[in-house]
This record gives structure tokens, sequence and C-alpha cells, in this order.
């Protein structure tokens, strides 16, 4: 998410679709690299029914999740250059969680608390879909908010390739792309570099300096779809 953030001027915390009803998704659990490979952490979950919206997913607050967060955190970073930056981090985010409730609350908090490190807040501008007041669903809602911001340019991921109609973005004179991930590498504990863990990693071990690599670009819907230019 830091690099479509870092590639935007408005961007939209898209809260209130459906939670997917498998619960394996990124919203509520980002993998740390420990060094016998890398574990989940997650946050736990009240139960609730199918359907519901990631705004209507309440956190299980009964359960100790911070401090398990923390332990492996700690495993992850313990020789790192900028443990104590990371650990700092995650440790000023679980203080103010004590009284959040949601899920896509937490989610959101814990992004800010990376858009305020790495200083990718400069000029932009950051909404929640559900204080839209923009009705509809899938594609068609999802053109109606970027008319809504006057903007000819859409940045998204990989996943609306199953629902987007980029024909009529393209009637509306607004350009699609899709995110081109770099996944540049960086000096990484534990082993051969994977990406795919929390962005607590590229603060531990480049401290500020990994913004340099949150430097992901895009491609034109048709390019990334079928390879024409």
């Amino acid at each position: 998410m830091l690099e479509q953030i870092q590639l935007s001027d408005v961007f939209i915390f898209y809260d209130d679709v459906q939670f997917p009803n498998s619960g394996r998704t990124f919203i509520k659990r980002v993998q740390v690299k420990l060094k016998n490979g890398t574990v989940w952490m997650t946050i736990p979950v009240k139960s609730f029914k199918s359907g519901a919206k990631i705004n209507e997913i309440e956190i299980d607050s009964y359960q100790n999740w911070q401090k398990q967060h923390l332990d492996l955190l700690t495993q992850s970073f313990i020789h790192a250059p900028f443990k104590q930056e990371a650990l700092h981090i995650a440790m000023s985010f679980f203080d103010v969680t004590i009284g959040v409730k949601k899920l896509s609350d937490l989610s959101i908090l814990s992004m800010r608390f990376l858009i305020d490190y790495f200083k990718l807040d400069h000029g932009k501008r950051f909404f929640l879909s559900s204080r839209l007041d923009i009705p509809g669903r899938g594609s068609e809602r999802i053109l109606k908010i970027v008319k809504h911001f006057g903007a000819n340019f859409y940045i998204t991921g990989h996943g609306a390739r199953n629902y987007l109609d980029h024909e009529s973005f393209d009637s509306e004179g607004i350009v699609v792309e899709y995110m081109q991930y770099c996944c540049a590498p960086y000096p990484q504990l534990h082993g051969d570099f994977t990406p795919f863990v929390s962005s607590l990693d590229l603060v531990a071990n480049c401290g500020q300096a990994g913004s340099k690599y949150i430097c992901s670009k895009t491609i034109h819907w048709k390019e990334f779809l079928y390879g024409q230019t």
C-alpha cells in the first residue's frame, strides 16, 4: 500500500466493501521474517456474518496480540541496524490501539505511522470511502469516486482486473493504470530477500533511507492485461 500512496495525490482507504469470508487477507495479517523462515502476525477478530464490511469487523480485544506481535518483531529485528526505530514505531502503535475496536481503524492507523515515518504524505489527501456518501458498487462506484475528485488518472492493484470496466473509464477520459511492483531488494536479515513482509522490516534494516526502495511504477491497463502499448 505504501507503493500506491507514494504515487498518489488522493488516496482512498476503501473500508466499506465486503471483508473476505475466508479471513485470509492482508487486512488483518502480515508476515515477518525469522531465522527459520516467515511467520504470520495476525490480528484476532470476533466472529462476523458472511457479507460483513471491512469497517464492521471487530477486534477481539481479549487476546493479548500486541505482546505476541512485539515478541515476534523483536526476534525478527534483533541484529538489524535500525531495530530501535522499528520497535519504537511498533510500541507507539500498540500504545494507541487500546481503545480501537474496529479492524479497519486499526489497519489505517498502522499505515499512518509508516506514512509519517517515511514522509509520504506531502501534498497528499486521504479519505475513507465510507465517508464519501457515494452509492453504488464495484467498478461503477469506483468510477463515481474518481469523478468526484475530478481526477483523470486512476491507479489500482492487480485484483481490479477481475471486475473493473476499463472501457467506462476510457469513455470518461480517465486513464487506468495498474501497479507495476518493483520489489526492490534492500539489505535484509535471515537469508534470501523477500518483499512479502511487514514494512517495519524496511524500517529496521534501512531506516528512513528505506524510502528510496518505495519506488514502484505503473503500467497502462491494456499493457497489463493484453501486452498492448
